[in-house]
C-alpha cells in the first residue's frame, strides 16, 4: 500500500534513472534467479506482472527461449520503456487487480518485487489463479527487512539524517512492507494457491559506487517527489552519500540483499 499519491506517480524520466543506477545493483541478480527457476518448469505461455523496465523480461526470453512471454505494467511509462528494453515480449497495460486475459491462458505467472504494491494481494493473486491453467504455477519474489537489505537501510538511513522529522517512508513502507513470508503465504493460501516453496534468498549486489545508488533512489523512484516537495535537494544527496559511504565504504561496493521467493501450484477449483 502506498503512503501518498506521490509514490503511485512515475514521471517519464524516472524509468531510465531506475534502469540505469537501480537494476543492475538490486534486481538483475534476483531477476536471473527467479528466470532460472520459472525456465525449470518449461513453461510455454508465461505471463509477468509489475514488469517495470524489463529486467526480468530480459532474463526470462533468454532462459525460456521457446516460451511466449507477455510482459505486464500498471504503469504505461515503464510499459513504454520495458516495450524497447526487451522488444521480444509482448507488451501490455494491465492492472493486476482486474487481469485483462481469459481464463487458464498462462501456465506461469511470474512477479518480481511487485506483489507489495497490490493495493489487495489477495484479489490480485485471485485474479494470477484464473488466468492460469490448471497445472499453471505463479513464481513471485518480496524483499524481506529493510534492515536485511544493505543498499536500501543504507539510504533510509541517510534521509533519516536528512530529514529527523517526517523522513520519507517509501521504502520501509512499499518495497519492504511485505516482508513476513507466512503473510505471503497466507495470502496466497487465501486465493486457492498451494505454496509449495516459500524460501529465503541472500544475493549480493555490486556497485560501481554508493553515489550511483543513491542517485538512482533520489531520482529514480518515489523518493524523489518526496525530496523535491522539501526542497534543498544538494543538501539532502550531500547528507544521503555521507551516510551511505559511512555504512558502505567508498568506491565499489558488494554488499547483500534478502528476499523471499515463492512458487505456487493453481490447482483446478477456483475460489467462488
Amino acid at each position: 500500500m502506498m503512503e501518498s499519491d506521490a509514490d503511485r506517480h512515475w514521471s517519464e524520466s524516472m524509468p531510465a534513472a531506475y534502469e540505469q543506477f537501480l537494476v543492475p545493483v538490486l534486481f538483475r541478480p534476483f531477476a536471473e534467479d527467479l528466470a532460472a527457476r520459472a525456465a525449470a518448469l518449461r513453461p510455454r505461455r508465461i505471463l509477468e506482472l509489475a514488469a517495470g523496465t524489463g529486467a526480468l523480461t530480459s532474463a526470462l526470453l533468454a532462459a525460456a527461449p521457446s516460451a511466449q512471454v507477455t510482459a505486464t505494467d500498471l504503469n504505461e511509462t515503464m510499459v513504454g520503456f520495458g516495450s524497447l528494453r526487451a522488444p521480444s515480449a509482448v507488451w501490455r497495460q494491465a492492472d493486476a487487480q482486474r487481469l485483462p486475459f481469459e481464463d487458464g491462458a498462462f501456465d506461469l505467472v511470474v512477479c518480481q518485487f511487485g506483489v507489495m504494491f497490490f493495493p489487495d494481494r489477495v484479489a490480485a493473486f485471485t485474479e494470477v489463479r484464473r488466468v492460469l491453467a490448471p497445472d499453471g504455477h505463479f513464481l513471485c519474489n518480496t524483499w524481506g527487512t529493510l534492515e536485511s537489505h544493505s543498499f536500501d537501510a543504507a539510504f533510509q538511513a541517510g534521509l533519516e539524517r536528512a530529514f529527523p522529522v517526517g523522513t520519507p517512508r517509501f521504502l520501509p513502507t512499499v518495497p519492504h512492507g511485505y516482508a513476513d513470508p507466512a503473510r505471503v503465504s497466507a495470502d496466497l493460501t487465501a486465493a486457492g494457491f498451494a505454496v509449495e516453496e516459500a524460501r529465503e534468498l541472500t544475493l549480493e549486489g555490486h556497485a560501481a559506487s554508493v553515489e550511483d545508488v543513491a542517485t538512482g533512489f533520489l531520482t529514480g523512484t518515489p523518493v524523489r517527489a518526496a525530496v523535491e516537495g522539501r526542497g534543498d535537494g544538494p543538501a539532502v544527496r550531500a547528507a544521503v552519500l555521507e551516510e551511505m559511504t559511512t555504512r558502505l565504504g567508498t568506491g565499489p561496493v558488494t554488499a547483500p540483499m534478502t528476499a523471499y521467493v515463492f512458487r505456487c501450484a493453481a490447482g483446478r477449483e477456483i475460489p467462488g
